[in-house]
């Protein structure tokens, strides 16, 4: 199960569950009225995405056929800010703030409700070979790094998302695309925060 909503998703999640409460399930055509999609297509693919990840379930052949999922122990969902982006490919330096949020369960991610997290989309292709392509954000925890972990880090002032490699007590990161050089820091290397999870662009394009 995915264990993210994105913004939309977590809107609509909870306009289900408070309809729920007063006692009527909502119809798809409700739904989209109350959102103001054009049609019910979009809610159709809303749905699907958030019966895949386990928060509702449907049942076929009835107009108003939405349930929450029965496990009572079914994800929270935190807000995490969206810092902007971070590249995946050569350092730059980013300046963005994006201001938003997406939505997760620590749980599901394993993290604690006192871990500091925050989110990046990733741009470029310098990891891939870990599972991160360009459009996909990237869900981080600020803490103490370890040999092999995917971090955001400054080099030398300018932000990048590689492997961390630690070798006889120095410090580089290595991407996992062979066409990309390692990258070893002249003056200093932070670590900002440390992978934890990912929000798959093209799972989440709908």
């Amino acid at each position: 199960m995915n264990s993210m909503l994105t913004a939309q998703q977590q809107r609509i999640f909870d306009f289900i569950r408070e309809e729920i409460a007063r006692g009527v399930s909502p119809s798809v055509r409700e739904i989209a009225r109350h959102f103001r999609f054009a049609s019910t297509n979009a809610v159709g693919s809303h749905l699907r995405l958030l019966e895949q990840k386990g928060v509702i379930r449907r049942q076929p052949g009835r107009s108003r056929n939405i349930q929450l999922a029965e496990n009572e122990s079914r994800p929270v969902f935190s807000a995490i800010p969206l810092l902007g982006t971070i590249p995946a490919g050569l350092p730059v330096e980013e300046r963005e703030h994006a201001g938003e949020f997406i939505y997760l369960d620590r749980e599901g991610l394993g993290l604690s409700r006192q871990a500091r997290t925050f989110a990046l989309k990733a741009r470029g292709d310098s990891m891939t070979g870990a599972g991160i392509y360009d459009g996909d954000t990237v869900i981080l925890e600020i803490t103490e790094a370890r040999h092999r972990d995917i971090v955001a880090a400054l080099i030398d002032g300018e932000s990048t998302l590689k492997r961390l490699i630690i070798q006889n007590g120095e410090s580089f990161l290595k991407a996992e695309n062979p066409k990309y050089p390692d990258l070893l820091p002249v003056q200093e290397l932070v670590v900002q925060g440390v992978f934890r999870g990912l929000m798959s662009a093209n799972r989440e394009r709908a």
